[in-house]
């Protein structure tokens, strides 16, 4: 969340960017809301005070207003209170501020191509998407698994789990080599951590809830490991932290009914690799950072030889917490388009004051710290670039030169 005190001093500023990410705000309400508490919070200190003035006297007159102020204060108190929930609630509904380079869009239609790696795989035969060659070489069962667990589920199925398997390991290690503490995250999460990434409130209803346990199931290892050290103090010298994690992911995927439903582009369970940095509260580090969490992505996709290119994404479809976001799109022939698989946020201090992730900087300041996130590698969704990439005229599919020592074998076929 914003600072309430960075919103009353650049109140223009914050509602422009809830104008450009497509948010209606209640600022009259926030505002009023945040007046009535502090009024609130200066009656009770001047009871305060003069309680302990009149608890010096032990006059009839003293005992009496002592008690009147015990009463009063009791009143503000939990008037405070109503009001002090009511503020949180309004102030968890205020996005980021973006940074000045993000492009002004409504939508998808305002962003921005910035790079481009590699060229769209040309073929001389009629290439197959990722369906049909996962059908002829038994490489994923749609239909059972759309028994087994409903709609969008599959079972990988011989060298595809292989492949899979190979792919997260080979990630894993190349960022863990990078100095990245590798981490098998949990997929379950308390409500607060979705508050604290800021998929809450605005993403509710894309998140599984498992209410009898009083948990959520994790979209994102961002979830989890950004929550990690949430309401701890750090120290300076032990920042940035950086986190290579894997985890089994879980989507609703509410309102996407009938977009890219077939095959596994888009679904409702997955596993992923997610790179997760928390550093000090220095912008242009984190900018820094930011840029080196979308090098190691290209990295392992220039690894794989995929054909990809970069959008720097405009403030209608970046998302409500981040300040700068990249997302990474890679060539997929049987789209014949390119396919988001991975996307790049740099958040500012926003999930570090809702989660209360501070560090103690070297002159003794307490601050919150910034944090960032970026995909390392998603799997299905790669697999649907690698399968179509890869296929042969003979309906073999080679298999990436970076990952045959895992896979112990050079093609796919049947």
């Amino acid at each position: 969340m914003l600072d309430i005190k960075f919103i009353r001093e650049n109140l223009e500023l914050c509602k422009q960017a809830a104008v450009n990410k497509n948010r209606v705000v209640d600022w009259d309400a926030l505002l009023t809301l945040d007046e009535k508490r502090r009024e609130l919070i200066g009656k009770a200190e001047v009871l305060r005070a003069e309680r302990n003035e009149v608890s010096r006297t032990r006059t009839d007159e003293g005992v009496a207003r002592g008690k009147a102020i015990k009463d009063e204060l009791k009143a503000i108190d939990e008037n405070l209170r109503q009001a002090e929930e009511q503020f949180a609630a309004a102030m968890l509904t205020i996005p980021n501020v973006p940074d000045a380079s993000v492009p002004v869009g409504k939508d998808e239609t305002g962003n921005v191509e910035v790079k481009k790696w590699g060229e769209p795989t040309k073929f001389d035969f009629a290439p197959k998407d990722h369906i049909d060659l996962a059908k002829s070489l038994d490489l994923i069962d749609f239909e059972r698994g759309a028994k087994v667990g409903g709609s969008r589920a599959y079972f990988l199925k011989n060298e595809a789990a292989q492949l899979e398997v190979a792919l997260m390991f080979y990630t894993l290690m190349k960022l863990s080599g990078k100095g990245y503490t590798p981490l098998i995250a949990p997929s379950l999460a308390k409500e607060f951590a979705f508050f604290g990434v800021g998929q809450f409130p605005w993403g509710r209803e894309e998140v599984y809830a498992l209410p009898k346990d009083d948990v959520y199931l994790s979209g994102t290892a961002e979830v989890p490991v950004t929550a990690y050290y949430s309401d701890e103090m750090l120290s300076e010298k032990d920042l940035p932290k950086k986190f290579v994690a894997f985890s089994p992911c879980f989507r609703r995927e509410a309102g996407s009914y009938g977009k890219d439903t077939r095959g596994v582009y888009r679904l409702h369970q997955f596993n992923k690799i997610e790179q997760v940095i928390i550093s000090t509260a220095e912008t242009n580090n984190s900018l820094t950072l930011h840029e080196e969490l979308l090098a190691n992505s290209e990295g392992i996709l220039q690894d794989l030889k995929l054909p990809y290119r970069v959008l720097l994404m405009c403030t209608g479809d970046m998302g409500e917490p981040q300040v700068k976001k990249y997302d990474i799109e890679t060539w997929m022939p049987g789209r014949n388009a390119y396919g988001e698989t991975m996307s790049d946020s740099f958040m500012g201090d926003f999930q570090a004051r809702r989660l209360k992730l501070r560090y103690k900087a070297k002159d003794g300041a307490v601050k919150f710290c910034h944090t960032l996130n970026n995909t390392a590698v998603a799997s299905p969704r790669i697999l649907v670039a690698i399968l179509e990439n890869y296929q042969q005229a003979d309906g073999t599919i080679l298999i990436p030169d970076v990952l045959r020592p895992l896979m112990g074998k050079n093609v796919i076929s049947r």
